[in-house]
């Protein structure tokens, strides 16, 4: 196993098949590049592989801890296991999603979708193709988190690693590759492990490249430029240079100066963000003995903190690493006798201090070797420009104003990140490395520009290709509302940043907790929907009628949708005056709305006059409810509405889950496959429906980093729509077919709410809402049929035309009296309706005893 040195598309192979690999490799680049690589797909196996390398028993943290000290004389096991430990959370998902906001805006970079949503021109970032890595030696976790961003950004990627890495980079990759069944990330995986001086290799390797990211010094990057072909992006992480700052208040600081001396300590200054100089805000004239004070001071501390940290093996520095650190001290010292300078060193010769009164910079020998200097702060920008292509990052002491004005001074000179004392070697997630993005330059922004009167109603291009495969089934117990609010018991404080509560149409109200990037992408996703379904927001004036207030999410959603859609909207809200409402209608040109059906049905009647008069409103987009085909057929020839649809499908606790399109024929809605996975199971048994057939809709949510919603069973029935669209999407279809407080079982029967809908529309021209209420007595059951007296015969013939065109009903509410049914007229305000949404409560169950039964058939 010792020859198979390098890892190949899924597979380790030997030294001896490396030449001819890297011959093919520009037809196995335009193979691979031919087949999309989904973010998603790459996301869930690196939180695989995460999840591996935090279980203190697994196989896999086992075997790349004994990769992680092979061939290391003298090899720290604490370190190998520190250094799985950080890429475990490197690789975490939450982590790598809050980096593709940050640098590519979004946790699905390469969808084509409209930066402003008033146009058709749709941008993404696509891969720049074949991505070479050249990765240093001094840092274990550079060349694999480089091979992620890779990936995250869709390229073909090939790692060569230094001569002196541990085969942990390699290893740790094909658990990558192994971590995705599709085996879409393997193929974009390739390792190597050659000396640089195999110029050969180096040719074959860079020769087909499109970008080239290497790590080294000045003539390691030179050395990899020569190589590579005109038009290739060079990516150079080259040697940088830090320090720390000291404003004057801070020269006495003992614990800022103990944060100090442990950056000093960490990694043996081999990370290009470890202090090399301490800078000391001195006055032009300041005497050397304050300098040289200081550097007593300093070093006092240094001895401390430097005992506490693990001392390096004895063979840490190699003999030219010695050399210099020699040389340097030996210089310093000579120039002690003219008064430049002053050297302080460890007994032990562990650590050394050079004081020295001239400003300039001076790069260190590392290992704990730091240089003490003055730099008056208005020389800051004369001193460091000179130098500025090497300055990283520079640590910062002193009062907050101090901060503030030396950081914009450091950042002038040339320096990329100011960090406190102590944290020069931590990052956070997304954090710009040498004043850039790597992602962005792992990328190339494209975009498209389209036909705006064809494509008006196309959120996303991707959506018109055929996927590949679809995504894997998910698996693993099914989730109802109790599981959900149980988890908010354990909710870590940085997930729980927006509270919505439900409606409690079907229920008690339950609480929905979301982070804000959550909600971000979600209300991107339902934006793109509202497109589709024909809303223009170049051209509609749109009014938010959605309810507000207890924490209710519609109004606040719709408001974020529009805005995202950089949209005209006049956010007015639900209220109880609809004269008012009407008047601003009017007098602000609305011509779109936004809203409940109930409520909106009770605005166009008490407000019919006026409305009618008006004849503005052109489009409405309803949620939560679904309006009648009498009804929509009254908006259109009385009211003159030439569009109604669905704004949205969703709900409180999972957020956007479907959008209709301008195709869409009555309840049709797509699936929001961006942000979810959508299984249709049996109503009796937790097993897929055959095709075509309805079910109750069980969604596994990928986009939240708060709430884990996976196999949770929304309450709602719904089937497939087979075909693609006509609107030209390949994403799936269902059309919903009710919730399940709609199927009641009474009198032995079972009953669906809108099959009396149908019924009274169709046989007697209603129009007006409908509610039935359930009770029980000693001897049977009742249900009452609650119909809007305006649009509603008498009830005793509303009675029997429902007893005979519901042949359940006939049956048990005939000789054999299972249950007896009455029809009662009410207004429209009479009818019960949840006090937070404002919905109508469709099935008002008050026996004693109940619960939902799946259909019959």
């Amino acid at each position: 196993m010792t020859s198979q040195l390098h890892f190949w598309q899924g597979a380790f192979i030997a030294d001896a098949e490396v030449a001819d690999r890297l011959a093919e490799l520009p037809g196995i680049v335009a193979r691979t590049l031919a087949e999309p690589l989904s973010t998603e797909t790459v996301l869930r196996a690196c939180d695989t592989l995460s999840r591996a390398l935090r279980d203190p028993d697994g196989d896999v943290r086992a075997r790349l801890l004994a990769h992680a000290t092979e061939g290391v004389p003298a090899a720290d096991p604490a370190e190998a296991a520190a250094t799985l430990a950080e890429l475990a959370d490197a690789l975490a998902r939450p982590a790598l999603e809050r980096k593709l906001r940050r640098e590519l805006g979004g946790p699905r970079p390469e969808r084509f979708t409209r930066p402003d949503a008033r146009e058709t021109v749709y941008e993404a970032w696509a891969p720049v193709g074949l991505l070479v890595h050249i990765a240093p030696g001094n840092a274990a976790t550079v060349a694999p988190l480089s091979v992620v961003e890779g990936l995250l950004a869709g390229n073909v990627n090939v790692l060569k690693t230094s001569r002196n890495d541990t085969p942990l980079t390699r290893h740790l990759l094909a658990e990558l590759a192994a971590a995705d069944p599709t085996g879409a990330v393997g193929r974009r995986i390739v390792a190597l492990h050659f000396p640089s001086r195999r110029q050969d290799l180096m040719r074959l390797l860079c020769a087909p490249a499109d970008a080239v990211a290497v790590w080294g010094g000045e003539d390691a990057v030179e050395g990899v430029a020569a190589l590579v072909p005109p038009g290739c992006r060079l990516v150079e992480w080259g040697h940088k240079i830090s320090f720390a700052y000291l404003a004057r208040e801070a020269w006495t600081d003992r614990d800022g100066l103990a944060a100090l001396a442990a950056d000093v300590c960490r990694a043996e200054q081999q990370a290009c963000s470890s202090p090399q100089v301490v800078y000391l805000d001195t006055g032009t004239d300041e005497p050397a003995t304050e300098l040289f004070a200081f550097a007593a001071r300093f070093a006092a501390v240094l001895d401390e903190v430097s005992a506490a940290f693990p001392a390096p093996s004895d063979d840490a520095a190699d003999a030219a690493e010695h050399a210099e650190i020699t040389t340097a001290e030996l210089v310093a010292r000579a120039e002690q006798h003219l008064g430049l300078t002053r050297v302080i060193t460890a007994d032990d010769g562990s650590w050394r201090v050079f004081a020295d009164v001239r400003p300039a910079l001076a790069a260190s020998p590392l290992h704990r070797t730091v240089w003490i200097k003055p730099l008056p702060r208005q020389e800051i920008t004369a001193t460091l420009r000179p130098m500025r292509r090497y300055l990283q990052t520079a640590s910062v002491g002193g009062s907050r104003a101090d901060i503030a004005t030396l950081s914009r001074a450091l950042i002038t000179a040339g320096v990329q990140r100011i960090t406190p004392l102590g944290a020069m070697l931590d990052s956070y997630p997304g954090e710009p490395h040498d004043g850039v993005y790597a992602l962005q330059r792992y990328s190339r922004r494209v975009g498209v520009q389209a036909d705006g009167a064809a494509f008006a109603a196309t959120p996303c291009l991707d959506d018109l290709i055929a996927p590949a495969a679809p995504p894997a089934a998910p698996t693993g117990p099914l989730m109802g509302k109790a599981a959900a609010q149980d988890q908010l018991r354990t909710l870590a404080p940085e997930h729980a940043q927006l509270y919505f509560r439900s409606g409690g149409t079907t229920g008690a109200p339950a609480l929905s907790v979301f982070t804000c990037d959550d909600y971000d992408t979600q209300m991107r996703a339902s934006a793109h929907g509202l497109l589709a379904a024909g809303f223009d927001p170049a051209r509609d004036r749109a009014a938010n009628l959605f309810f507000c207030g207890g924490m209710y999410g519609s109004f606040i959603s719709f408001f974020s949708i529009l805005e995202r859609l950089n949209a005209t909207q006049i956010p007015m809200a639900a209220g109880p005056d609809h004269e008012e409402i009407a008047k601003a209608l009017v007098a602000y040109r609305v011509d779109t709305l936004f809203g409940m059906p109930s409520y909106l049905w009770q605005l166009f009647h008490t407000q019919g006059e006026r409305l009618r008069s008006y004849g503005g409103i052109r489009k409405v987009f309803y949620g939560g409810e679904h309006f009648t085909t009498e009804q929509r057929r009254i908006l259109t020839e009385t009211f003159g509405v030439r569009l109604i649809r669905s704004a949205a499908y969703g709900s409180t606790d999972l957020g956007p889950l479907g959008y209709q399109c301008t195709h869409a024929v009555g309840t049709e809605h797509h699936i929001l496959t961006e942000l979810h996975t959508l299984e249709i199971l049996d109503p009796q048994e937790d097993v897929p429906v055959p095709a075509g057939q309805p079910g109750r809709l069980v969604f596994t949510t990928r986009t939240r980093a708060g709430q884990r919603l996976e196999r949770y069973e929304i309450g709602d029935l719904g089937r497939a729509v087979d075909g693609t669209c006509p609107c030209g999407s390949h994403t799936p279809r269902i059309e919903l077919l009710g919730r399940y407080g709609e199927v009641f079982r009474m009198g032995t029967y079972h009953f669906h709410y809108r099959r009396f809908t149908q019924v009274a529309e169709e046989h007697f021209g209603y129009r007006g809402e409908l509610q039935i209420v359930l009770t029980s007595e000693p001897d049977r059951e009742h249900l009452t049929v609650r119909l809007d007296g305006r649009y509603a015969p008498d009830p005793d013939t509303a009675r029997a035309t429902l007893l005979a065109h519901i042949p359940e009903l006939g049956s048990a509410a005939g000789p054999d009296a299972l249950l007896t049914c009455t029809v009662e007229t009410a207004p429209t305000l009479a009818f019960e309706r949840t006090p937070t949404s404002g919905k109508l409560r469709t099935v008002i169950d008050r026996r004693s005893a109940r619960g939902w039964c799946p259909p019959a058939g």
